[in-house]
């Protein structure tokens, strides 16, 4: 899908949309417990609904209905042969694969193929030592093997997702078990939203130190009504539409929340005001959003970005090609990425949103500035199912394969 956006302030007052970190989490959890849950205010992207397929897969019940999911749960120590199909989510097929070792059944996983070629080498590490089947085949990955309790060492400075597929499976084993997470420690952010999930449903993961956490085996995960919190990732993809001269006020998220992104209100107020440097090692997917704040204002250094790497596209990668088309040329290092100021023009050539759909609302807010054309803006599905029609919403003109989209409406409250 190519969108052309003509330059113009988007105004209106915006409600974050739920936490799709949490909502994978809640679901999960959910999915595993022993009676009918419901969760409240889940949006239905591509990647929640492959988290919904594989909690399907291995005997849970799920039905959602204008945003709130009932789940039945069932027990994954009893599942069968099953397809896990994780689209191109990498939180669910990272999240899943422990539970899916509960059972001593044939598992196969699949996914895009960008999904199936990201690193998995702590699994395979663990599959390795403890004698489980894991094979990539084309199209996805065949498993086999029953994950056991006990020790287990996990580098700290990978996706935490690996943590927290173990956290999910290691309580419903008989025995005790134990995660040492060598440092240093990235992402914590993310493991204690993991820990705040497993407690609501009556799970214990506890911290032992800085970097142990101690699972009691013999656990059983209880249902519950609860409700998904604001996501502070995607709402700073729509607070930067304000670093393109818009008025655009965010509601409804937790100033209590354990998320890491929260910390993306201060990163813009220190871009709006200097040429800052900002670490993103706690906070990966705010990098494409920081990186179009800077290059509308004053630029700034971003330190921590190795991880880029390995999410749906190189973000850094992507985003130094495609600001290139802006007329900012970014500096890509090892671990840094640098952004200079001045120089911002309107794109003569369509820009890729690189099948992620980070770049493609980080680069739209620029083109909010600009103006420009972009191929690939269906990439929002992933994650922000309804971001186009937000824009119409706040008054962002564009056309959608030549049809012209704006609107007058009010906006959601």
């Amino acid at each position: 899908m190519r969108v052309r956006i003509d330059p113009g302030p988007a105004r209106g007052t915006m409600k974050a949309p739920p936490s799709k970190s949490m909502a994978h989490r809640l679901l999960i959890c959910a999915g595993f417990a022993d009676g009918e849950s419901v969760i409240r205010g889940v949006d239905p992207s591509e990647d929640v609904l492959a988290t919904t397929d594989c909690l399907r897969a291995l005997g849970a019940e799920l039905r959602m209905e204008d945003g709130n999911v009932s789940v039945r749960g069932c027990n994954p120590r009893k599942a069968g042969n099953a397809e896990l199909r994780c689209r191109e989510s990498g939180s669910t097929l990272r999240f899943m694969i422990p539970p899916a070792l509960l059972s001593d059944t044939e598992k196969h996983f699949t996914g895009s193929e960008k999904l199936m070629s990201r690193p998995l080498s702590v699994y395979e590490d663990i599959c390795r030592e403890q004698g489980i089947l894991l094979r990539r085949e084309a199209g996805g990955l065949k498993m086999r093997g029953t994950l056991r309790a006990g020790e287990y060492e996990v580098p700290g400075d990978i996706s935490s997702q690996f943590i927290s597929g173990l956290m999910f499976a290691l309580p419903l084993k008989d025995a005790d078990s134990t995660i040492r997470i060598l440092p240093p420690v990235e992402s914590r952010s993310y493991l204690e939203l993991t820990v705040q999930a497993l407690r609501d449903f009556g799970i214990t993961a506890a911290w032992d130190g800085p970097e142990t956490l101690r699972i009691p085996g013999g656990q059983a995960y209880r249902p519950r009504e609860t409700a998904v919190e604001g996501d502070y990732s995607n709402a700073a993809y729509l607070e930067i539409l304000n670093d393109a001269d818009g008025n655009v006020t965010m509601t409804g998220l937790r100033a209590d929340s354990l998320q890491g992104d929260r910390v993306y209100g201060e990163y813009l107020r220190q871009i709006r005001e200097g040429i800052p440097e900002l670490d993103v090692t706690d906070c990966p997917d705010l990098a494409p959003a920081l990186i179009a704040a800077a290059a509308l204002h004053h630029g700034a250094r971003l330190t921590g970005t190795r991880r880029l790497r390995l999410k749906e596209s190189d973000r850094g990668a992507a985003m130094a090609e495609e600001m290139a088309k802006f007329g900012i040329r970014l500096e890509n290092g090892e671990n840094e990425i640098v952004i200079p100021a001045g120089g911002l023009h309107r794109p003569t050539e369509p820009l890729s949103g690189h099948n992620d759909h980070r770049i493609v609302m980080a680069l739209a807010a620029v083109c909010m500035k600009t103006g420009g054309e972009m191929d690939g803006a269906e990439a929002v599905r992933k994650s922000f199912p309804d971001y186009w029609e937000r824009m119409k919403i706040l008054g962002i003109r564009f056309q959608e394969n030549g049809e012209q989209r704006v609107t007058g409406l009010t906006a959601k409250e």
